[in-house]
């Protein structure tokens, strides 16, 4: 007899849903899986991206040798050319003396000790002038940026201080306080604090809105809106005011040095710088402008630089920067 075929089943392309126990299609689940399994690439993908950009980040806190060498080399070369251009003899040498004349009148006057109580007197009135400057122009500043009549009516005044040369200052500082340290320090006041008024104003004008909207929402008053919204969020403006500011009091303080001597006005760099121009002494004369070059290129590596590069890093924005 023959036998009984055994039946074909016709087996159904389904797969048993863990969740709710129903049938669904194989293509279903493949199609779950593939999503699956691209997700899973994706993650992968942005750990990567992620483990990238921390390696990237450990890699910036070595140390940079090209920000030592460049300067350097950049140095080396301008006194090289100095040096070729003193050589062609086209001046006299007491006119454009050449780097060696300028470094034995710089040991001259380390010696006298004229280097060390300018420096220190410069220094030290640039750094109080300043000092009071940002004590004086940070909360006006934030003044004039929350209140909008009271920056109508002296913003272009403060615009144009900044514009006068602190120079102008010079005479009628000597009128009103004498050959005293306080004309000094009105002039530098007069250099500095406009700019920082001016760049903190810029910084509050790039907040975006939502900031202040945020701040109304947690209930913060006046005075934490200023201090812990405004100010933090426009303190990359606010820091290119201090810069510009520093960069104007020391430039005001050399010229009321140069200016005012005598009486109990100190010893000063602009004071060095005149000695030389009266004694007709060019060395002496240059030795004072390196000293004042010197002095404002350190202040802006120890001080400004780190504060402008911690700035940038906390903000992502180091990166794309060429510091």
């Amino acid at each position: 007899m023959p036998s009984n075929p055994t039946p074909v089943v016709e087996e159904k392309p389904v797969a048993e849903s863990v969740e709710t126990g129903s049938a669904e299609p194989r293509e279903h689940v493949h199609a779950a899986l593939t999503r699956t399994s691209t997700g899973n690439e994706d993650l992968r993908e942005l750990e990567s991206g992620l483990d990238s950009l921390q390696s990237d980040t450990v890699r910036k806190h070595r140390i940079d040798w090209t920000r030592i060498l460049l300067p350097i080399a950049a140095l080396v070369v301008l006194v090289l050319i100095w040096q070729f251009y003193v050589s062609l003899g086209l001046k006299r040498r007491d006119q454009v003396p050449g780097p060696l004349d300028v470094l034995n009148q710089m040991g001259v006057l380390w010696g006298e000790g004229k280097v060390q109580e300018s420096v220190w007197t410069s220094l030290q009135r640039g750094i109080v002038g300043f000092v009071i400057s940002v004590a004086i122009a940070t909360p006006v500043g934030l003044l004039l940026a929350q209140v909008a009549p009271l920056r109508r009516a002296f913003g272009p005044l403060i615009s144009g201080l900044q514009v006068l040369p602190s120079v102008a200052w010079v005479p009628a500082a000597i009128i009103w306080f004498g050959l005293t340290d306080a004309t000094v320090y009105f002039v530098v006041f007069m250099g500095a604090i406009p700019s920082i008024i001016n760049g903190l104003i810029s910084g509050v004008d790039q907040i975006p809105p939502q900031y202040r909207r945020v701040g109304t929402v947690l209930g913060a008053s006046r005075l934490q809106m200023a201090l812990q919204v405004i100010l933090p969020a426009a303190l990359p403006g606010y820091l290119g005011g201090l810069k510009q500011g520093w960069a104007f009091s020391w430039r005001s303080l050399m010229a009321a040095e140069i200016i005012a001597v005598g009486g109990t006005i100190g010893f000063g760099l602009g004071s060095l710088l005149d000695q030389g121009r009266q004694l007709s002494d060019m060395a002496v004369v240059m030795a004072a402008i390196l000293l004042i070059l010197a002095v404002g290129i350190l202040i802006e590596l120890l001080v400004f630089g780190p504060i402008e590069k911690r700035l940038l890093r906390r903000r992502g924005l180091l990166a794309g920067s060429t510091r």
